[in-house]
């Protein structure tokens, strides 16, 4: 009898903890180093990356040596993609672009079976010698929505109503876009409408998520958010610059020792 396996970020965020969620272009590899570290999550991505069908499943074998979250963000909300990714392998779901009650209400459908959804019986790699498969799986599946377009802020009242929603994450690039500040994602106006967001999400007694760096992190704790997402681009870009600068600073230093004992030598 195989052991189910828990997906413990979703546990965390029931018990009121933070859920990190690390993005970025992932192999298996990449996933079992920065488990060690001791994020909640990480997220494949078929939106805008190349995560692949086949990744998910390695993916999230990956994650489970380490109990992390493997959440893979869908390029649409469609159950078919929903579905499938579940049963690849991934427990977290991410579906950008929900902005309406009645859009939320179809994520939950897809991503539940019986009585909550109508998800598909094809069970994949989860189900394997695991008993009472299917209320373990509904208990144990995570499912964020992105908030990233101004008709979807508008309509968050009726959206935070929907039941089977664990994350309402606000997203800032297509929010921008949506708003008429293309590319301008710190715009003040656009700040201003995900603060205000942010804080509608909490007082409904919701889970918020949201995209942070090292310089806002604790900023946007402080907001009441539970759930934040960071690549680990950020981190590598900061290490690599500061390496060359100090390789480059040496290499000059020498060239300027250099050229001054060629000074000296010719002066003579």
């Amino acid at each position: 009898m195989a052991e189910y396996r828990i997906n413990r970020a979703k546990k965390k965020l029931q018990q009121g903890g933070v859920v990190t969620l690390v993005m970025g272009d992932y192999s298996p590899d990449m996933v079992e180093y920065l488990g060690q570290f001791g994020i909640d999550a990480v997220m494949g991505e078929m939106e805008h990356g190349t995560t692949s069908w086949r990744d998910v499943a390695d993916l999230s074998r990956a994650c489970d040596l380490w109990d992390l979250m493997c959440m893979v963000r869908v390029n649409r909300n469609d159950p078919a993609l929903i579905t499938r990714v579940l049963d690849c392998g991934a427990n977290g779901v991410m579906v950008p672009h929900v902005n309406t009650a009645d859009e939320a209400k179809a994520v939950v459908d897809a991503a539940f079976y019986g009585p909550i959804g109508h998800r598909g019986q094809a069970a994949g790699r989860r189900a394997i010698g695991v008993p009472d498969y299917h209320r373990r799986q509904n208990e144990n599946t995570l499912i964020s929505v992105l908030i990233e377009d101004i008709v979807a802020v508008r309509n968050l009242p009726s959206m935070l109503k929907v039941d089977g929603i664990d994350v309402f994450y606000v997203a800032p690039g297509d929010l921008a876009q949506s708003m008429g500040h293309t590319g301008q994602p710190g715009h003040p106006e656009v700040q201003k409408t995900i603060d205000r967001a942010i804080a509608q999400i909490v007082d409904a007694g919701r889970v918020t998520g949201a995209l942070v760096n090292d310089g806002n992190v604790e900023a946007t704790l402080d907001k009441g958010v539970k759930f934040v997402g960071t690549s680990w681009t950020n981190w590598i870009g900061p290490g690599v610059k500061g390496f060359m600068e100090k390789v480059n600073a040496k290499q000059a230093a020498s060239r300027k020792g250099g050229r001054a004992k060629r000074g000296a030598a010719s002066s003579r």
